[in-house]
């Protein structure tokens, strides 16, 4: 079951990726509820998921340092 919240997340995350302020609005919701090792696979993953969309990019500002 480990991961299986990260995994959900970014299923999420791809499906609403059309939508620049729904993907923000997720991405939001999953910092609150993930740990913070899920946390930082999340960051990574993001960094590759957006270097193709630039509409999204500007959600990466709301990932924690």
């Amino acid at each position: 079951m480990a991961g299986s919240m990260l995994e959900y997340t970014k299923t999420v995350l791809q499906k609403v990726s059309f939508d620049a302020r729904l993907f923000s609005r997720e991405l939001k919701k999953a910092i609150q509820r993930l740990l913070p090792n899920e946390l930082q696979e999340l960051k990574e993953w993001l960094l590759h998921f957006v270097t193709d969309k630039p509409e999204l990019q500007q959600s990466l500002a709301y990932l924690p340092a």
